[in-house]
């Protein structure tokens, strides 16, 4: 195997499970995937992947292999390539920074705003997305998580704690009244997520308390919850620096739920906190966010 190319494939093809979506996560499109994959069998002599019903590609000892090999010197190459990253001190080019939709569209951009104008030399790519994007794959430089990182090759720091509460309309409430205990929230028609999300705290939050035959409305985004909450349709389940940051709702329930309080941290990999764009994104954007901590932790209405 003198391809790393060829090594880059089979890894791929093994975690994605087929070919399509190898193809796509490598991007090149599923004809040349196939035939390339085919050469490398030519080449070896032997099958890497058994073809299964339904477009599957189950790997075989050598495929297995193959793969173990392929990841060693995949993590070799993200470790130098964090290495001759983690030693720049120009605070210029790219930094791609990941953040959940709710923050990035209510409280980071202003923050993001300022920091072009502090440092018009560093392009900023946000990937939106309520995933945990791998730091140590570069999948992102710095991440604006919701959760306490675990991994012990991660760097960062909570920003601030995120408090939740309940918001509707103010018509909604006019006609309804407010909340006075979360308990009674089976008599509210009831705007949550979709019935498949799990392991989202506040999705986990309302289906231990809510029968499903409450809810009038599910989107798996926080963001159209908001909005659908705007709009009349009931009651919303939101952070707080979303809900006190739009004058469309107001809070059903005056204080924040005591039970249901998250964090906001910001992280980036042990390898790249000496790198110049990163700690100047610590610095400016992060600062910037922690000065939010009232709005985050309900204390606050926006500005």
């Amino acid at each position: 195997m003198k391809d790393w190319n060829d090594l880059q494939l089979v890894l791929a093809v093994h975690r994605a499970g087929g070919l399509t979506a190898a193809a796509k996560a490598l991007g090149i499109d599923h004809s040349t995937a196939f035939r390339r994959l085919n050469a490398i069998e030519a080449r070896l002599g032997a099958r890497v992947f058994e073809r299964l019903p339904g477009g599957l590609y189950q790997p075989t000892l050598a495929g297995e292999r193959m793969a173990v090999a392929a990841e060693r010197m995949e993590d070799e190459a993200l470790a130098l390539d964090r290495d001759i990253a983690g030693r720049d001190h120009l605070l210029t080019g790219r930094l791609r920074v990941t953040s959940s939709e709710t923050l990035a569209f209510s409280r980071l951009t202003g923050h993001l705003a300022a920091f072009r104008q502090h440092h018009p030399g560093i392009v900023v790519e946000l990937a939106i997305d309520n995933r945990v994007l791998s730091l140590s794959r570069r999948e992102a430089d710095i991440a604006l998580r919701p959760i306490r990182p675990r991994e012990d090759e991660l760097w960062g720091r909570k920003l601030a704690g995120i408090a939740w509460s309940l918001y509707a309309a103010p018509a909604w409430l006019a006609t309804h009244g407010t909340i006075a205990d979360p308990a009674a929230l089976d008599r509210q028609a009831m705007i949550g997520w979709e019935e498949t999300a799990s392991g989202i705290m506040a999705a986990d939050w309302l289906a231990r308390r809510i029968s499903d035959d409450a809810f009038v409305y599910r989107t798996n985004s926080l963001v159209n919850q908001l909005v659908a909450a705007r709009a009349g349709m009931g009651v919303a389940l939101l952070p707080c620096y979303l809900g006190d940051g739009d004058d469309g709702v107001v809070r059903a329930l005056a204080e924040p739920i005591a039970d249901l309080v998250g964090e906001l941290w910001i992280v980036t990999h042990a390898d790249l906190k000496g790198t110049a764009r990163v700690r100047a994104f610590f610095d400016l954007v992060g600062e910037g966010l922690a000065r939010d901590r009232d709005l985050f932790e309900g204390r606050q209405a926006a500005d």
